[in-house]
Parts: structure tokens; sequence; C-alpha cells
């Protein structure tokens, strides 16, 4: 039963379109310049190390910190999903114009993500204070999730909205927010595995941290361009058509 829940929900027009969206707004968001920059500033953190002593840490420990870390934002990421997929669901959203709507917010998203609206430039952290090392990784976690950064906001809302809009119910827009965090996260993890090889490809990055601005802004543009026309809802209903006709009879 567990399993044709979890197809169920894999297999839905909405979320075939919206999960590589989610996958690409988390990574989006990893390379931005507001969480780029301080990714060394994070590893530090969750290990109670920096500098030469960083670089010498072991790899266990490193991974540790930032898997903790990252099940930290993950879990107040995906606890907002599901409150977004589940208000879609006790609202019955299935009308057009919403849609519309809810696409001319992720367009305007798009424009923060870019720079634009400084309104929405400032950022609103919780400034909690927590214990650096392990046992500190996951509350950093969490306060990270809670704030408002305008490289991260904007990509996240954009996944909310999709939940919101496409999500069927709660258990749907906590998946779609889970795989935005598989985006995000993942790269913490990568780069703790591989702590040298991992910074030159910050280095990388952070070389053409505006080109991914503008590329991560203009993906939620586009996105909210198809919504406000109609498209993304047509799309959707193409793919629920094509996956009624080839999914096999239970």
């Amino acid at each position: 039963m567990g399993g044709n829940s979890f197809s169920d929900a894999v297999l839905n027009g909405s979320l075939l379109l919206a999960v590589p969206v989610a996958l690409l707004a988390g990574f989006v968001s990893f390379v931005s310049p507001c969480v780029l920059p301080l990714v060394p500033g994070y590893l530090g953190y969750v290990t109670g190390l920096t500098g030469v002593d960083l670089e010498k840490q072991k790899r266990g420990r490193m991974v540790s910190g930032i898997g903790l870390f990252v099940l930290g934002f993950t879990a107040v990421f995906v606890a907002t999903g599901a409150v977004f997929g589940q208000l879609g669901a006790w609202l019955a959203i299935s009308s057009s114009w919403l849609t519309r709507v809810l696409g001319i917010v992720v367009v305007l998203m798009g424009i923060v993500f870019m720079g634009g609206l400084g309104i929405f430039q400032r950022e609103a952290r919780v400034h909690a204070k927590v214990p650096a090392g392990l046992w500190g990784a996951p509350l950093l976690g969490v306060t990270f999730g809670l704030g408002w950064v305008p490289c991260i906001g904007p990509t996240l809302a954009a996944v909310q909205l999709l939940a919101f809009t496409s999500g069927t119910t709660a258990y749907k827009g906590a998946l779609l927010t889970f795989v935005y965090c598989l985006g995000l996260g993942v790269p913490f993890l990568l780069i703790a595995l591989a702590f040298r090889r991992g910074m030159g490809a910050l280095k990388f990055f952070k070389r053409h941290r505006r080109a991914l601005q503008a590329f991560g802004g203009g993906m939620l543009i586009l996105i909210g361009v198809l919504m406000v026309s109609g498209v993304w809802s047509q799309w959707i209903s193409q793919l629920q058509i094509w996956i009624g006709t080839v999914r096999l009879p239970v």
C-alpha cells in the first residue's frame, strides 16, 4: 500500500514537471551569492574547526556535521512544504485564475533572486547562538531554514507555490520540498566528502556567480510565465493523460 502511494505521488503529471524544477532550484540556491561564500564557514562551524585544522579534519566528522546541518534545514523546509501541500488540498486548488496569480508571484520571486525589488533584498536570519561542533550542527540547520535570505527565499517560495498548486496532499508537498533539499544539501555533503576538490569547485562557481544568479532568476521567471499563460497547466493535463494510458492496470 505504501509503495503504491509513493509511486502514485511520483507518477503524477504535476510532480513529474515540478520535481526536476525543485531539484534544480535547490542547486541554484546552493551556488547563489548568499550561500556559496558561506560554505567554508558552515563546514568550520559544524566541526568546530577552522583554517588548517579544517583541512586536516577527518572526513567522517565533517560529513557527520554537514549531514546533521542538512537534516536541520530539511526538517524545517519539508514541514513547510507539507503545510503548503495540505493547504492546496483543503482549498481544492484547481482554478486556472489562481494558478495564474501565483505564477505572477513566481515571476516576482525570479526578479528578487536576480537582485531586484530592494525591499526583499534584506536578510531576516534567526540569530540564535548555537554551540559549534556536531551538537550544534542540526540547530544551525534549523536556524538556517527559519530565516529569509534573498537567494534562498525566492527559489524555496517558488517550490512551495508549486506544492500549493500541484500538490493534492501534505505528503506530495513534503516530497516536492524534500527534492529541493536534495538539490541544496547534496552539494554540501559532496564538498565534505572531498574537501580540497570541493574548495576548487567553489572557486569555479564563485567566478560565475552572476551568470548562475541570472540563470536561477530566469528559470523562475520562465516557470512563472508558463503558469500565467496556462501552458504549465496544459502540460500537467497532457502528462496525466499520457501516464493514464501507459500505466499497467493493477
